[in-house]
C-alpha cells in the first residue's frame, strides 16, 4: 500500500502557496484548445518558434505538474489505479490545454525546450507494470497501454510530444531483465528512472540497506541497458531515508549512482526548475485521480483545474531554451544561479 509522502510538506505547500496568483483581466489567455501561432509554427517546421514573452504572457517561474501514474485497470482497486478511458481523457485534456510532455530528466535539468505559450506536463509512471507498456506480436506498444494510448493521442494532436518516464523496479512490465522492453522505451525517447530493485521503502531500512536497494536496481538497468545514463528516482512509498543525501547519490557493492531529480508522492504542483523553491532532492508530484475520493482537493482534476483558471501561477514558455522569461514582477522568485539566463519584461 502506498501512502502520500508528508516529509517536508510544510515546505513544500508554502511553495506552491507562494506560486499562487490571481488572473488578470488585462491579460486574457488564448482560448484553450486554440493553436497560437507558435503552435502551428511547430507544426509546419518541427521547430518551437521563439516569441516575444510579452505577448504570449511567459512565466518560466511557474508550476509544472508532474502526474504519477500506477496502473490502468477496467475496475479500479485503490486511488492509484485508473481505466484506460480516464487515462485517455487526461491526456486529451492535457493537449488541448497547450501542455507539452517532457521527461523528468529534461524537467529536473532545466532544459525544458517546447514552443512559446505551452506548457510543460512531466508524465510519470511507478512499477513499471504490463498495463503501462508491453509489445504485441508485432514488436509494437499494446494498444491498451499507457504507452499506446500516449501514442495514439500524440498521432491526434500533432505537437504533444510522446514521453515519459518509467520508474522501475525488478523484471520491469513482467519481462525478467527487461533488456527488450528498456531498450524499446530508450530507443523511442522515454527516460528509464531508478524506483529500488524491490519497492523498498527506504525510509524503514538502515542506510545502508537503502543504497543497496537504489543500487541493485541501478546494475540491472545498466545490464538491460549499457551505458545508460540514470539521473530521475521516485521514493517508493514516498518513503525518504534517515540520510536524505543517499536518494542523490550513493554506492553499494560496487555500483555507484547519482541522481539530479528526486521525485515524491503525490500532493502538489512542483516548482519550476529556475525558482527558489525548486528542491532537486524532493520533488513534488501529484496523483492522477478524479476531483473524488480520498485527499480530492491532491488530485490531477482539482490541480489541473487551478493552473488552467490562475489559481495557481503555471509554466508558460517563451519557445527558447537558452532565456528564462517572467514578468518583472515575479523576479524575486528567481534563483541566484539563474541570473545570467533571466528576461523579465
Amino acid at each position: 500500500m502506498r501512502q502520500t509522502h508528508r516529509s517536508g510538506g510544510a515546505i513544500i505547500v508554502a511553495s506552491v502557496m507562494l506560486l499562487a496568483t490571481a488572473c488578470s483581466a488585462a491579460q486574457s489567455r488564448p482560448e484553450e484548445g486554440q493553436d497560437g501561432p507558435s503552435v502551428r509554427a511547430l507544426k509546419a517546421d518541427g521547430r518551437a518558434t521563439v516569441a516575444n514573452p510579452a505577448t504570449v504572457q511567459a512565466d518560466e517561474l511557474g508550476a509544472v505538474p508532474v502526474l504519477m501514474y500506477h496502473q490502468l485497470v477496467a475496475e479500479p482497486r485503490s486511488v492509484y489505479d485508473r481505466t484506460p478511458q480516464d487515462f485517455r481523457a487526461e491526456l486529451e485534456r492535457l493537449a488541448r490545454e497547450r501542455y507539452v510532455p517532457v521527461t523528468a530528466r529534461a524537467f529536473s535539468s532545466g532544459k525544458i525546450d517546447i514552443p512559446a505559450g505551452t506548457h510543460p506536463v512531466v508524465l510519470t509512471f511507478d512499477d513499471s507494470t504490463v498495463t503501462q507498456f508491453r509489445l504485441d506480436a508485432d514488436g509494437r506498444p499494446a494498444s491498451d497501454t499507457a504507452v499506446g494510448i500516449l501514442l495514439d493521442v500524440a498521432r491526434k494532436h500533432p505537437g504533444f510530444h510522446p514521453v515519459a518516464t518509467f520508474f522501475v523496479n525488478a523484471d520491469p512490465f513482467g519481462e525478467p531483465g527487461g533488456r527488450k522492453s528498456l531498450n524499446w522505451l530508450v530507443k523511442h525517447e522515454f527516460e528509464v528512472g531508478n524506483h529500488t530493485l524491490r519497492h523498498t521503502a527506504l525510509g524503514t531500512v538502515d542506510d545502508d540497506t537503502a543504497q543497496k536497494a537504489i543500487a541493485d536496481n541501478q546494475r540491472v538497468i545498466a545490464q538491460a541497458v549499457p551505458d545508460l545514463s540514470v539521473v530521475s528516482m521516485a521514493l517508493p512509498n514516498g518513503s525518504m531515508p534517515h540520510s536524505r543525501q543517499l536518494v542523490r547519490q550513493g554506492a553499494a557493492d560496487g555500483v555507484r549512482y547519482q541522481h539530479q531529480g528526486v521525485y515524491l508522492v503525490g500532493a502538489d504542483p512542483a516548482p519550476s526548475p529556475f525558482s527558489t523553491a525548486f528542491d532537486p532532492g524532493a520533488i513534488p508530484r501529484i496523483r492522477s485521480q478524479a476531483a473524488t475520493g480520498p485527499e480530492a482537493q491532491f488530485t490531477s482534476t482539482v490541480w489541473l483545474d487551478k493552473l488552467r483558471d490562475g489559481t495557481v501561477k503555471r509554466y508558460t514558455s517563451d519557445g527558447d531554451p537558452k532565456k528564462i522569461s517572467f514578468p518583472r514582477s515575479e523576479a524575486a522568485r528567481l534563483a541566484p544561479a539563474h541570473r545570467q539566463a533571466a528576461r523579465p519584461y
